[in-house]
């Protein structure tokens, strides 16, 4: 693969990046834009870190956005690991975490190894029921993201929540 990006070496030589050295900027680059406090305006933009941080990952990862009233960047956090195909996830730990950060709002988020984004009744079950868990003690889930390979499928644009 040909590339147009380049690092510097230790001797202030300029060489070709690799796709490691690519891949590790971009994270930092995503990790830079998703910093606390940034506000998040767009359902666009929690995709995007989704996607960055889930996408190749090689086991089924369930993560969230804890937001503050205005929609600010509290912290993201990866909360449950599972297989290839499946990742068990807790409602009572969701809501835990969120007292926890004092978040207002949360994005959940978790990638198909798969590669396919299509979400299975068992994503819209847990939806719904984080949902409910959310909403006693006051925070708003906003969206869950199935981060499939090369497509993001919103559960919020799906009228699911």
């Amino acid at each position: 693969m040909k590339t147009a990006l380049a690092v510097r070496d230790l001797l202030g030589d300029y060489r070709p990046a690799n796709s490691d050295e690519i891949l590790s900027a971009a994270k930092e680059v995503i990790s830079h834009r998703f910093r606390r406090g940034v506000c998040i305006i767009a359902p666009l933009m929690s995709i995007d870190l989704f996607q960055q941080k889930l996408v190749l990952r090689e086991q089924e990862v369930f993560a969230a956005l804890f937001l503050d009233n205005k929609h600010r960047v509290i912290i993201y956090e990866e909360l449950f690991y599972g297989t290839i195909d499946s990742a068990s996830v807790y409602p009572r730990i969701v809501a835990q975490k969120a007292l926890q950060y004092n978040a207002a709002a949360v994005i959940v988020a978790h990638n198909h190894p798969s590669g396919v984004a299509e979400p299975s009744r068992g994503d819209e079950s847990i939806t719904l029921r984080l949902k409910e868990a959310l909403a006693l003690v006051e925070v708003r889930l906003l969206d869950h993201i199935v981060v499939g390979d090369g497509k993001c499928v919103s559960l919020a644009e799906r009228g699911v929540i």
